[in-house]
């Protein structure tokens, strides 16, 4: 019983608790949200004064920049009313110039339309009486105008044609006083430098290699045995997609030959480096100076020159690394050395000489890759410092005309130099192309009115053409020369000049009877 009355008070005491708690909560939380309505009616009113305060600046700083915008508008439009103030006053001043030129104009053009009609006049008169004084010339003459005419047209023609060939042969013989001078030793320098289409057979050799990896070896790491070659020899090395082969180029023969013997000792022995390249390389050097001396020596057997200085002997072997339009210099002078001689000994001359200066004709062709001046200067200067017979030394220095020839024999040693070069298959000219030259020289010549016949002589270097008396007179032959020369410069490619040569004969021919 007392349990059950202890319960029921428990649960009395709890209810009343939880009013009690519940009531007191509803007043506190009253309380609270009397406060935060307060708080926040505090905050909305000092809001709103903030920003009545903001408003009110906002309005300030407005006006303040509409009053420097209205003024820098009021100095704006100021400085545009003075520019166009300025403008319309030049406007003005144009149109008082421009009045002012009209009538300038305007009296100018009476004054020319004026004198126009004097000149009308005038012009009338003088074709009445340039028409009187024709009638009476022909009445006097006999003559009609186009008649007259013609005639006059005729003289005029002929007295120009003689002016015309007078005056061409005055400027070519000056133009000739001027040039000869140095004309052949700059052309013959020329044409001694000059690329020909052999260029790449005399400037370039090719090492076979066993495999491509040996390309490989040549580069070596970041291209140092490829860069020591070409440092130590001086030419340049070309490894491309060409298989089993490298490419040696250089305008310097005998360096050429040097990196080509050295590469192949390299490869041969199949260690290559720095080091390897550098002791390759001195041995090629000896190699070819060898080889130098005894091409030297066998030259100077096979020709019989005897009592030669040793350092000619080797420069004539040098000769062997030295081509000219593709012809082997060496070959050529020992070809020219033994014509020289034959000619010599035909006509009753000293062999001994001919054959000399027929083997030293060209040796400063082994020097003028290192040394400035045509290959007739250096050799004279190599053989005066070697102290060789005056007339060697003066028959190389007539072999291409640069002096007169002292004796007979370097007449010889002209000759076979022209012999030596010319003839078929010595220097690189196909045939084909040598006809070819040929027949457009002749059509060339043949294309001009007035020519009876040509020929193509000298192996293209003279054209001769046969002209018709009776359509072609002296002086018209000294014109024609002219037009062909230039006609042939025009269409022709060729080393050297072409001569051309015109020739006008009148025969007459009686028979007795």
């Amino acid at each position: 019983m007392d349990i059950i009355i202890n319960i029921a008070v428990f649960l009395i005491s709890a209810v009343i608790f939880t009013f009690v708690g519940f009531f007191l909560r509803k007043k506190i939380a009253e309380s609270k949200l009397e406060s935060a309505e307060n708080e926040a009616k505090r905050i909305l009113d000092l809001a709103a004064k903030d920003a009545e305060n903001k408003k009110k600046e906002e309005i300030i700083k407005a006006k303040e920049e509409i009053m420097l915008a209205r003024k820098d508008l009021d100095e704006e439009i100021r400085e545009r009313r003075g520019e166009v103030q300025q403008q319309e006053r030049r406007i003005v001043q144009k149109e008082e110039n421009l009045d002012r030129k009209t009538e300038t104009l305007e009296r100018k053009e009476k004054e020319i339309e004026e004198r126009k009609a004097e000149l009308n006049t005038k012009k009338q008169e003088l074709e009445n009486t340039i028409k009187k004084q024709l009638e009476e010339l022909q009445k006097i003459s006999g003559l009609s105008k186009d008649e007259a005419k013609k005639q006059l047209l005729n003289e005029m023609e002929k007295q120009l044609v003689s002016e015309k060939a007078a005056l061409l042969r005055e400027i070519e013989t000056k133009t000739k006083e001027e040039a000869e001078k140095n004309a052949k030793q700059v052309i013959g320098y020329a044409i001694q430098k000059c690329a020909a289409d052999h260029t790449s057979e005399t400037t370039v050799s090719i090492v076979a290699l066993p495999n491509d990896e040996m390309k490989g070896r040549i580069i070596g790491r970041e291209g140092r045995n490829i860069k020591a070659l070409e440092t130590l020899t001086g030419i340049d090395l070309i490894i491309d997609d060409t298989p089993e082969a490298v490419v040696i180029s250089g305008f310097d023969p005998l360096r050429r030959e040097v990196a080509k013997i050295a590469l192949e000792k390299l490869i041969e022995d199949g260690r290559i480096h720095p080091a390897k390249i550098e002791e390759m390389v001195e041995k090629a050097k000896e190699e070819v100076e060898a080889t130098i001396k005894e091409e030297g020596e066998r030259a100077v057997m096979e020709t019989g020159v005897v009592g030669l200085h040793p350092d000619l002997v080797r420069l004539i072997g040098k000769l062997k690394y030295r081509t000219s339009y593709g012809q082997n210099v060496l070959n050529h002078s020992i070809e020219v050395s033994n014509l020289a001689r034959i000619m010599a000994d035909e006509l009753g001359l000293d062999p001994k000489l001919a054959r000399r200066a027929g083997l030293l004709h060209d040796i400063g062709k082994a020097l003028d890759h290192d040394m400035e001046g045509t290959h007739v200067e250096i050799g004279v200067d190599i053989l005066k410092k070697y102290k060789e017979n005056p007339f060697v030394i003066n028959a190389v220095q007539a072999h291409h005309g640069d002096v007169e020839p002292q004796t007979i024999e370097a007449v010889l040693v002209q000759a076979a130099d022209a012999i030596s070069a010319s003839r078929p298959g010595a220097r690189r000219e196909t045939l084909e192309a040598y006809i070819k030259r040929l027949e457009t020289l002749e059509n060339i010549a043949d294309s001009f009115d007035g020519v009876e016949k040509s020929f193509a002589i000298q192996a293209g270097r003279e054209v001769r053409i046969i002209v018709k008396p009776e359509k072609i007179s002296d002086d018209q032959m000294t014109i024609m020369a002219r037009d062909v020369a230039k006609k042939v410069e025009e269409e022709m490619e060729y080393p050297g000049q072409i001569k051309v040569n015109i020739v006008r004969e009148t025969r007459v021919v009686d028979y007795a009877k």
